[in-house]
């Protein structure tokens, strides 16, 4: 007995047969509308139709090394723009860490700067470091400046080299270089706001108003080896009272607490550097850090919005995601 088979709906055919062309084929459009005899815009309405009736599926295979489920999860959960998840080795040290970070960072700048923006960094971080060390110059130019976000700290060798740093950022993006031309903690806050008050600063306070894009460092309280011994960390008299007022971390030397919330007092009023309302004010503020060191002024920045974007490793994403 032979068996009889159902003609499909005609439109159902129909739709496949373009879904076909159009997906496996890489015909355009207008191509399949003049073989089928039938309307451009009608082919379009098919082929949104297939998705829609399950004919086409689309299914994305996640590279190796992509994490952009834990990405969208801290997303949600922080509220964050974008969050960029490095693959690092389980056994790697704080240094290669921050490495990893520091070329996910790269990565990330190069492929999202419009060309337009006007970028602050806070030049004296391992992470921004690293990160300048895996750029390369870019084919057009990628900002039209980079303004330091806080004036010189510690000794005289790592002033100059994180002027240096900011200085090859500036040139990997073909942008003009800004310096802070003071140190970023003086004596008092009368020192302070004489400093603030002169042309050189005051233009550098213009030009902190102006920013898109700021590209940061999240530091904690208790620092590394390496930030103890450049000076740019804080001296044990000034650690105490910090971590007494319930500090975690620092965001250009403005200190916050677990919830993010801002630590002032002695510190805060002798400080050079972008005050807190116009750092908030800026659109995308990108925090580069990672490492189990660092976690808790992470989950601080993140808790009191310093940071719009995060860039860190995958360990610590995890962790964040717990």
């Amino acid at each position: 007995m032979s068996r009889y088979t159902r003609p499909h709906d005609g439109q159902v055919r129909l739709m496949t047969k373009i879904a076909r062309m159009y997906h496996e084929r890489g015909a355009r459009q207008a191509d399949i509308a003049q073989a089928l005899n039938i309307s451009q815009a009608k082919v379009s309405r098919l082929l949104k139709r297939a998705e829609a009736v399950g004919i086409v599926r689309t299914i994305v295979t996640v590279a190796p090394g992509v994490y952009t489920e834990l990405e969208e999860r801290l997303e949600t959960a922080y509220g964050l723009t974008d969050v960029v998840v490095v693959d690092v080795d389980p056994e790697a040290d704080e240094a290669e860490t921050l490495a990893s970070i520091g070329a996910g960072a790269a990565a990330y700048l190069e492929a999202t700067l419009s060309g337009t923006d006007r970028i602050g960094v806070s030049s004296w971080s391992q992470t921004i470091l690293a990160m300048v060390d895996r750029m390369r110059p870019l084919p057009t130019r990628g900002a039209t400046e980079v303004v330091q976000l806080l004036g010189g700290m510690g000794a005289a060798e790592a002033q100059s080299h994180s002027n240096r740093i900011l200085g090859e950022l500036a040139r990997m993006l073909g942008a003009e270089p800004v310096y802070v031309p003071a140190p970023g903690i003086v004596a008092g806050p009368d020192i302070r706001d004489s400093l603030l008050s002169g042309a050189s600063m005051q233009d550098v306070t213009r030009r902190w108003r102006e920013l898109t894009m700021a590209i940061m460092g999240i530091g904690s309280v208790e620092p590394s080896d390496v930030l103890a011994t450049s000076g740019n960390a804080f001296t044990d008299e000034e650690r105490s009272p910090l971590l007494a007022a319930g500090a975690v971390g620092d965001i250009c030397h403005r200190i916050f607490r677990a919830d993010g919330s801002l630590v002032r007092g002695d510190i805060d009023d002798r400080i050079i550097a972008i005050p807190v309302d116009d750092l908030h004010r800026i659109p995308r503020r990108v925090g580069i850090a990672g490492g189990p060191r660092k976690l808790e002024a992470i989950r601080g920045a993140l808790a009191g919005d310093w940071v719009t974007t995060l860039v860190t490793d995958l360990r610590t994403a995890e962790n964040l995601a717990d």
